[in-house]
């Protein structure tokens, strides 16, 4: 069975070599060759992290004579963060409440603490 498209970037984004791959393709276009070069890994090791992020749909490859340039696909990331901002409202309201809340602790005379 197929992961629903959202579960599929999550799950391509849990890898810490995955986030860093799609870090430096944020700055620009690169190769197979440029993105293994950070790590210590082999070129296999690295196109196995590729193949799940083009199966995220986070990358593509395209071809430019006998290379094989890869390229970050925002809509899977504009998708994540669409996804988050329908919480943004309920982290808001409870940072205020907390806000609040240590107001209040400042307010309140010290009666009876730190006897």
């Amino acid at each position: 069975m197929e992961a629903d498209p959202l579960s599929a970037t999550f799950s391509a984004l849990a890898d810490p070599t995955r986030r860093a791959i799609l870090a430096r393709l944020a700055v620009g276009e690169a190769t197979v060759t440029e993105l293994a070069t950070p790590f210590e890994m082999s070129l296999p090791g690295i196109s196995k992290h590729l193949k799940v992020l083009q199966r995220a749909g986070l990358i593509e490859q395209g071809r430019k004579a006998q290379w094989r340039p890869c390229r970050l696909q925002p809509g899977p990331l504009r998708d994540v963060a669409d996804w988050v901002s329908q919480y943004r409202r309920h982290w808001e309201e409870s940072f205020e409440r907390l806000d609040a809340y240590l107001r209040d602790l400042q307010d309140t005379p010290a009666q009876g603490r730190g006897r």
